[in-house]
């Protein structure tokens, strides 16, 4: 007589989200030295030996149908199998297994390159617990190419550069499709129609991110031609499809709001605990600073005039740093300085004063703030134009002014230059915004949050 079967024996394994499981079997990860095991489960005779029939075996999910092994690849598993070795009535016992949540960042530049990344994505990976996300960075230009590509000129060479960013972005699009969740800054390529995105979105859940409001198209004056090839209208519907949007500020999330419900606003933020207040060394000039690129500094080229009279009326000297190209032809004590990474912090905490004027257009109410946020940080107080989210940043009088106007701009700089005890007190007051409303440590965990959301949402086409 042949004796009862033994209980099902157990495999410990991951198991993806609920409802993503199809009826026959359970999917399980394993090592590969258990992909086979011919006896688990079967039933054996009085004397231990197995009985005649099917050796029940892990069947290896890698040969099922591809929708399958996406589902399960994308609740963690790294290796999945249907168990067959269970008696009728066992079950399979299941043990959760953490996995990092695994994102490609398909984004236009090299890492550490463009203030846009390095202050929202880039900066909140770093900050986020070591493993919490398994980031895949994969830029459109390389260092080489990114480097001239706001430069004069150079058509020809910027059009070979730019078909060969397309052929690997093509292939980084197809290797994108086996993470967990998508990221894309901007777009997945600057010119013409969504169709990467759109080709994504019906794979795999992206969250697609933008701080500027590019739907309107502007370009740089070094590549004017390209704005011919741009599909601006295109950003409406990849917000559409995407799991979810990330924006910078409430003007780009009305704007996305016509397109999707799932828009959540994440403001550029700044790490409190690297950029901090430097240590002064006396100057007889105060120091009148500006720290952009040089796509940003037409925005400087607004208050011509009010540089000119501050330089002329007051004791300040000027100094620009990211556009080695400024000019201001006839103006004493005026320094330009390219942007360096590993001065960047040296260089903007120098600034007795920060600047940053902007026209009042929906381009510029399109910004997050960036150069004001980098100043505050550092304890340096600052000047701005009253539009967009600089009204939210900026408490006009407490941590900073405002300036409208060639003679508000004046007025404003004059009075913090005469006045050292309130450079003080308003340095104080915009590095306590920055730290209690615009820290990365505190929004890298919601950044997070809506990662997690959209791969338990799934994709959307």
């Amino acid at each position: 007589m042949a004796a009862d079967p033994p209980p099902a024996r157990t495999h410990q394994g991951h198991l993806p989200r609920p409802g993503q499981l199809p009826r026959r079997g359970a999917h399980l990860r394993h090592r590969r030295r258990q992909h086979l095991q011919p006896d688990g489960g079967a039933r054996r005779g009085e004397g231990g030996g197995l009985l005649p029939g099917r050796r029940p075996q892990l069947r290896c999910g890698r040969r099922g149908p591809w929708p399958v092994r996406r589902r399960l690849a994308r609740g963690g598993a790294a290796h999945a199998c249907v168990d067959d070795r269970a008696a009728p009535t066992g079950r399979v016992a299941f043990r959760a297994a953490v996995a990092a949540l695994r994102v490609t960042f398909l984004v236009p530049y090299p890492p550490g390159r463009s203030p846009g990344q390095r202050f929202r994505f880039e900066q909140w990976l770093r900050l986020l617990p070591e493993g919490a996300v398994e980031a895949d960075i994969r830029p459109l230009y390389g260092p080489a190419a990114f480097a001239r590509l706001y430069e004069p000129g150079g058509t020809a060479r910027k059009a070979a550069q730019t078909a060969a960013a397309l052929a690997r972005r093509l292939v980084q699009a197809h290797v994108a499709k086996r993470a967990d969740v998508v990221f894309v800054y901007r777009g997945a390529f600057v010119l013409g129609p969504p169709l990467l995105e759109a080709l994504l979105e019906r794979k795999v859940p992206v969250v697609y991110d933008f701080d500027d409001a590019i739907w309107l198209g502007t370009t740089s004056d070094a590549n004017a031609l390209a704005a011919r090839l741009k599909r601006p209208d295109g950003v409406g519907r990849i917000v559409a499809g995407a799991a979810a949007t990330t924006v910078g500020n409430e003007f780009l999330a009305a704007y996305a709001g016509k397109f999707s419900d799932r828009v959540h606003v994440i403001p550029t933020t700044v790490d409190v605990e690297r950029y901090r207040p430097q240590a002064r060394t006396p100057h007889e000039l105060v120091r009148v600073g500006w720290s952009g690129s040089p796509t940003t500094s037409v925005h400087l080229r607004t208050i011509d005039g009010a540089l000119r009279r501050m330089l002329d009326e007051l004791p300040v000297e000027l100094v620009v740093t990211g556009d080695p190209r400024f000019t201001l032809p006839g103006a004493p004590r005026v320094t330009v300085k390219p942007w360096q990474a590993d001065t960047e912090i040296a260089e903007v905490g120098a600034f007795d004063i920060g600047l940053m004027p902007l026209p009042d257009d929906d381009w510029s109410r399109g910004k997050c703030g960036f150069k004001a946020l980098l100043s505050m940080a550092l304890g340096v107080p600052p000047v701005v134009s009253p539009v967009g989210v600089n009204t939210e940043i900026v408490d006009d009088g407490r941590n900073g002014f405002f300036a409208d106007g060639e003679d508000a701009w004046v007025a404003a700089v004059g009075r913090l230059v005469a006045d050292p005890a309130l450079r003080a007190r308003m340095g104080d007051a915009a590095r306590e915004t920055v730290v209690a409303r615009y820290s990365g440590q505190q929004w890298a965990p919601r950044f997070r949050e809506v990662l997690l959301e959209a791969r338990d949402t799934g994709p959307i086409r």
